[in-house]
């Protein structure tokens, strides 16, 4: 606690916030892999054990557009906090007895969680652009991809954990002490998190949650079908083809998955370097363009490959470490272009507007993903994925560039 008031408050808040989001996203990896590998175990079949999680990514959809509008009525700390006390009730939620935990009680306790974590993100990555003078966009790139990046590889450490916890303390002990853990954390944020954060000078009435940024709409655009892209392949299509082509495990599986979200996020940590190779200016919607547009090409060179039986196994791997790469450059740049170009005074309802459409891509791609596979294979789920990053990219064309002062032209857009 010394350590924490010796430092500037902007920094001190960042790493509250930072910590907050953290923690979060720990347990929020931790209990998706929890359910997951119990409820196997419980002899669910795959369909059920997807409808547990359906709630989760359709309550994204409807939290990202009503939490910006709450987080601007009552300030990003109370809507941070409150997320984490929904995840603490969808987790105490799971310690009923297992005679209680049926497909609807725990998809109910996952809509809670999924309310919970699209709060949590919201409200963090709103709150940075307030801790930031508007001339440091620099820092603020920086800081918003190393938010990002380390969430995405703790949601991977937390699929490893999930499955530790459930090995080592078995269900109810392992939600009991991630509920623990992050009661915890509550607290610390109820007492140091700084009141009022991006709370709206003027009265926020809930049909400005629709932004009236042509700038932050194009980019919300362009982000559902991003996301889009990488669900239609990722979430269902490539396990299932990875268990039943490669012969891989179940543990196989989910040990590559991880591996593959904690790379992700590293290299978004790192997108500030990466992109500064290319250019020393800041990001802005030629940086979008021109990554996208790369990006579209590794999921039609990959479905090449598998069409022609060149080292099926060997091609497929590598291409998805090249999209790891490419997609989380494309990830960190909209991340911090997001946060530019939201408004001062309701920053959460810019960015509660553009998640709202990172969800609806998710739960696009995410059903796209089963229909396609399961009509066409993993080799029509890549070239859909191609053609939605084609849109992304073609998106991109209308995103505002920069001034001569290097900072993207987001009035003249507007």
């Amino acid at each position: 606690m010394p350590f924490l008031s010796s430092l500037p408050p902007s920094v001190r808040q960042y790493l509250l916030v930072t910590g907050n989001y953290w923690s979060f996203t720990l347990t929020d990896g931790a209990l998706r892999m929890l359910v997951l590998l119990h409820f196997h175990t419980l002899g669910y079949t795959p369909m059920e054990i997807a409808l547990l999680f359906l709630f989760y990514e359709i309550f994204g959809v409807i939290t990202n557009l009503v939490g910006g509008w709450l987080g601007a009525r009552v300030g990003l700390n109370h809507t941070m906090n409150i997320g984490l006390t929904l995840q603490i009730t969808a987790l105490a939620m799971l310690l009923v007895p297992s005679s209680h935990l049926n497909v609807p009680w725990v998809m109910a306790a996952q809509g809670l969680s999924g309310i919970a974590k699209d709060l949590n993100k919201m409200s963090a990555k709103s709150s940075i652009k307030l801790l930031l003078p508007p001339c440091a966009q620099g820092a603020l790139y920086r800081w918003v991809a190393l938010l990002t990046g380390s969430k995405n590889a703790l949601k991977g450490i937390g699929f490893f954990l999930g499955g530790a916890l459930l090995a080592l303390l078995g269900f109810r002990g392992a939600v009991l002490l991630m509920a623990a853990g992050l009661a915890l954390v509550l607290l610390l944020s109820m007492r140091f998190l700084q009141r009022d954060l991006g709370r709206s000078k003027a009265k926020s009435r809930f049909r400005d949650v629709f932004s009236k940024s042509r700038a932050v709409n194009v980019l919300a655009a362009a982000r559902l079908f991003l996301f889009a892209a990488r669900d239609v392949w990722f979430v269902i299509a490539l396990p299932i083809f990875l268990a039943s082509q490669f012969h891989w495990s179940h543990w196989q599986v989910g040990a590559f998955l991880a591996s593959w979200i904690i790379g992700y996020g590293a290299v978004q940590a790192f997108a500030p370097k990466i992109t500064a190779s290319f250019s020393p200016a800041v990001p802005d919607g030629r940086t979008a363009l021109l990554w996208g547009a790369a990006l579209s090409l590794i999921p039609l060179l990959i479905a090449l490959a598998l069409h022609t039986g060149t080292h099926t196994e060997i091609s497929l791997l590598v291409g998805l470490l090249f999209f790891a790469i490419l997609f989380a450059v494309n990830s960190s740049v909209h991340s911090y272009l997001i946060v530019s170009y939201a408004r001062e005074d309701g920053v959460s309802m810019d960015v509660g507007f553009y998640y709202m459409a990172n969800a609806m891509g998710r739960l696009a791609g995410t059903l796209l993903s089963g229909w396609i596979f399961q009509t066409a294979g993993l080799q029509a789920c890549l070239l859909a994925s191609t053609g939605l990053l084609l849109l992304t990219t073609v998106i991109s064309l209308a995103l505002p560039k920069h001034s001569e002062d290097n900072r993207p032209l987001i009035n003249a857009a507007s």
